[in-house]
């Protein structure tokens, strides 16, 4: 049994270049002037001002010219969170294709209990492991006994690793993390956004710095 901690990686604009950010957040400002007609007073750096003019009186329309497209490593029970954002574009790791027996372990990801070092956690930590191992038995002993992979994953659980690429336009991306960064949100999901709001907000400020991270 292999357990992993959920991450993030933003692959595109890839590499996370300021001129890649720089060129999106152009695209965004000759897409907004091309409404006013106003093109002739951009310059190199015109695109930053203009933003956040554009986000500050809500037309955020002009915004969805840009997108991003980010990898998550979570569980399977987070990722359903994830994938019912509509307006986005998802490719996630297949249970049904993948053989996880290939391997002769199944791979979880820390249940966040794990980050609370006392008596009860510890509890939590040894039930869940148990749990895991049970689970990563019968998958491998069902595989062993003819199972397909499809057939087999009917025994893996929410705390299953799991892939996701996730595309969306930038105006798709704010709503996100809003969302997901929320005190109401899922502790487990909020892992991975908030650090992912912290590199936006550095490397994209115009478009990201009013969101506030819940704390």
């Amino acid at each position: 049994m292999k357990i992993v901690e959920p991450s993030y990686e933003i692959l595109a604009p890839n590499p996370f270049a300021e001129e890649n950010a720089l060129r999106m957040m152009r695209l965004i400002e000759w897409a907004g002037r091309t409404c006013y007609k106003s093109e002739e007073k951009m310059t190199d750096t015109s695109c930053l001002k203009f933003i956040r003019m554009i986000r500050e009186r809500g037309h955020e329309s002009v915004l969805e010219h840009g997108s991003l497209s980010v990898k998550f490593v979570i569980d399977r029970g987070v990722s359903h969170e994830l994938v019912r954002h509509r307006l986005a574009s998802f490719s996630q790791e297949s249970t049904r294709y993948c053989n996880y027996g290939k391997g002769s372990e199944v791979t979880f990801v820390k249940p966040i209990f794990y980050e609370r070092p006392n008596e009860e956690a510890l509890y939590r930590q040894g039930i869940w492991e148990k749990a895991m191992r049970r689970c990563e038995s019968a998958y491998l002993e069902l595989l062993e006994a003819g199972a397909k992979p499809q057939e087999a994953r009917s025994v893996l659980p929410n705390s299953l690793k799991t892939e996701v690429v996730t595309t969306a336009n930038l105006r798709e991306w704010r709503h996100i993390l809003r969302l997901r960064t929320s005190k109401a949100a899922h502790p487990q999901i909020r892992q991975v956004m908030v650090p992912l709001l912290n590199e936006l907000q550095a490397k994209l400020a115009p478009l990201f710095e009013d969101i506030e991270e819940a704390t």
